[in-house]
């Protein structure tokens, strides 16, 4: 009968941040089925008013954010379709990386920017346009329509940004001379 090693240290191990791509999927699933919704109740173009300032509006979008180079020839579907591939494959190696716990606030932004560009890109594949639907207004003013995998991009984003901000002050604190 054999027994188990005590002998070697007992390391607890941190799991990396692809524990976190449920959230990616998470995002990719509401998303497709928002866009699923929208293409199934409104006509291109066809507004339904939620609020004085809100509505949802059916949009084709064949640029990037804010339709930038909507109006392009036809050559960004493929350039955006490439970046989106790039930058979803470079998160899932940074997310292998990442310790899960402990980095979860990078992990999180990198999830749901990496589920917002895989529902985008979706639609690029599968409809040569990507689905806006969420559409603010205000007494002329007008914010360009966008989706939930847009949503998904910018609290990304932001979330980076705050574990820059977070990782500037952890930084700055261990940096500090103690009291002499």
């Amino acid at each position: 009968m054999s027994t188990p090693d005590t002998t070697a240290p007992a390391i607890a191990r941190e799991s990396n941040g692809l524990r976190w791509l449920w959230l990616s999927g998470l995002i990719v699933a509401l998303d497709q089925l928002a866009k699923l919704l929208v293409v199934r109740h409104l006509q291109l173009y066809e507004r339904t008013i939620l609020l004085p300032f809100l509505d949802f509006t059916r949009l084709h979008n064949t640029g990037a954010a804010f339709s930038v180079l909507a109006g392009a020839s036809g050559w960004q579907r493929e350039f955006f379709i490439i970046l989106a591939s790039i930058v979803c494959l470079g998160i899932v190696v940074w997310l292998s990386r990442l310790k899960a716990r402990s980095q979860a606030v990078l992990a999180a932004g990198l999830a749901l920017i990496a589920g917002g560009a895989l529902g985008n890109l979706i639609d690029r594949v599968r409809l040569h346009h990507v689905i806006d639907f969420i559409h603010f207004h205000w007494r002329g003013w007008e914010f360009p329509a966008f989706n939930v995998a847009d949503s998904a991009i910018t609290v990304g984003a932001a979330l980076l940004l705050l574990d820059a901000l977070l990782e500037a002050r952890r930084v700055r604190h261990r940096g500090a001379p103690g009291p002499s």
